[in-house]
């Protein structure tokens, strides 16, 4: 039950629209997926797929899918895609990533805009993903592992921490900031009574204080997209001009129009209705900070360690360093972290145990099918897909021996070691399909 107040409030704002309003809470919430373009062309994807789809409208990657038996198809399981509300797959696609760009996703939990904006940078540059919370981060970096590239950070910081040691830093920021949900409502109503416990007003304070620290680690010419999930003025366009009024040499810049979207108030920013198009409600807003200056950037290939394992590999590595953390391997990007609570520092390459190196289940879904010399290619009709998804141990008529990396087609699932036919499986225990 909507509380008055709200309705109110959605009467005033949306006038005339306000009955087709309430009648999309009589509909069932869309659900969407996105592709992921780093291992397979969505063209590819479509030729493929066993499930109808139909394209978002506003986004290059991003279907609705209509049977949910899609959340359990193997090539979820392989990273091919992302379950994301259509909606909410606006921000990153809107925000204009270019290669070699320092990128901070401020809110990033569960991982959507994260994986997006990865996808964008295309194993260049680096992504700072924060969460505050610790136990969202770590579905954020499971989610972002999953994806299968390696140029990222996982962080669990207040963005005022985080702004007091990036100062003039990132190329692009996206803050999807914390908010009332005004715009979930029909797929989330537990989000009603929150609403009423606290209103707009308290997260309004909140996502002041988040868009000028994160204006603040902007450089001079670098874009903030700043989006939520709620309607109220007080939320959106206010955020926006308290910005204006505080950080000098803002300007908004052009959002696509798509059929459905509606302008802010004063023009600022769009806003996405349910009654108007096939998602939930939305705001998003583009700002960039300064003029545009040229950036220069210099490939650095970096050396392998000396390690039997790496033999195995057909990959170079740019623009980091190997690191050893408590007996873990890692590739950690070009970045100082120092001081900043992590979850994650780059690619974990593997773990290092007795002078034996156990490759992680990251580097195999980060690894391209012809980038591993040992691999077995699994159709995804062949039920040792299954058992090994669920970590069983699976037969394999094959002359290879020790590390292979198991694909569904050509998309790595993760390791095996292989002896006389029998595959012994190093899927992460995280990974396994119950």
């Amino acid at each position: 039950m909507l509380p008055d107040k709200y309705l109110n409030k959605m009467r005033n704002l949306l006038k005339e629209e306000y009955e087709d309003y309430l009648k999309s809470f009589d509909s069932k919430a869309n659900h969407g997926l996105r592709i992921n373009t780093n291992k397979i062309s969505v063209e590819d994807f479509l030729k493929v797929f066993p499930y109808k789809l139909e394209r978002v409208p506003w986004t290059t990657d991003g279907f609705y899918y209509f049977d949910e038996e899609v959340t359990k198809h193997p090539y979820y399981n392989a990273g091919l895609y992302y379950i994301q509300e259509p909606s909410a797959m606006l921000p990153a696609e809107l925000l204009p990533i270019e290669e070699n760009d320092i990128v901070l996703d401020a809110c990033a939990a569960p991982g959507g805009k994260s994986t997006k904006l990865l996808t964008k940078l295309n194993n260049t540059g680096l992504l700072l993903s924060n969460d505050i919370s610790v136990s969202r981060s770590k579905a954020l970096l499971r989610n972002i592992e999953k994806w299968g590239f390696g140029n990222y950070f996982v962080s669990s910081e207040d963005v005022k921490k985080l702004e007091s040691k990036y100062l003039n830093t990132f190329d692009k920021i996206l803050l999807d900031a914390p908010c009332s949900g005004e715009g979930m409502f029909r797929k989330e109503p537990s989000l009603i009574k929150s609403w009423e416990e606290k209103g707009n007003e308290y997260y309004a304070d909140i996502q002041k204080e988040l868009i000028i620290s994160c204006l603040n680690m902007l450089k001079d010419g670098g874009i903030l997209l700043y989006s939520t999930c709620t309607f109220d003025e007080s939320e959106d366009e206010e955020v926006i001009r308290y910005a204006f009024d505080n950080i000098p040499n803002l300007k908004l810049l052009d959002i696509p129009m798509y059929e459905g979207f509606k302008k802010g108030k004063d023009d600022i920013g769009v806003k996405l209705f349910p009654h108007r198009l096939k998602g939930e409600g939305h705001f998003a807003c583009l700002i960039q900070k300064g003029e545009n200056k040229e950036k220069k950037h210099k490939d650095r290939k970096v050396n392998v360690p000396d390690i039997d394992f790496f033999k195995l590999l057909n990959k170079d590595f740019k623009n980091g360093s190997f690191k050893t953390i408590n007996d873990n391997l890692y590739f950690v990007p070009d970045f100082n972290t120092d001081g900043i609570r992590l979850l994650r520092s780059g690619l974990l390459m593997g773990q290092i145990k007795k002078n034996n190196f156990e490759p992680s289940q990251a580097l195999a879904v980060h690894l391209k099918e012809n980038e591993f010399k040992n691999v077995i290619k699994l159709n995804k009709d062949d039920p040792r897909v299954n058992k090994y998804l669920k970590g069983e141990t699976i037969d394999i008529d094959s002359n290879l021996k020790g590390y292979v990396l198991i694909c569904l087609e050509d998309y790595p699932l993760g390791f095996g070691k292989l002896q006389n036919g029998t595959l012994k499986n190093k899927i992460d225990k995280g990974w396994i399909v119950q």
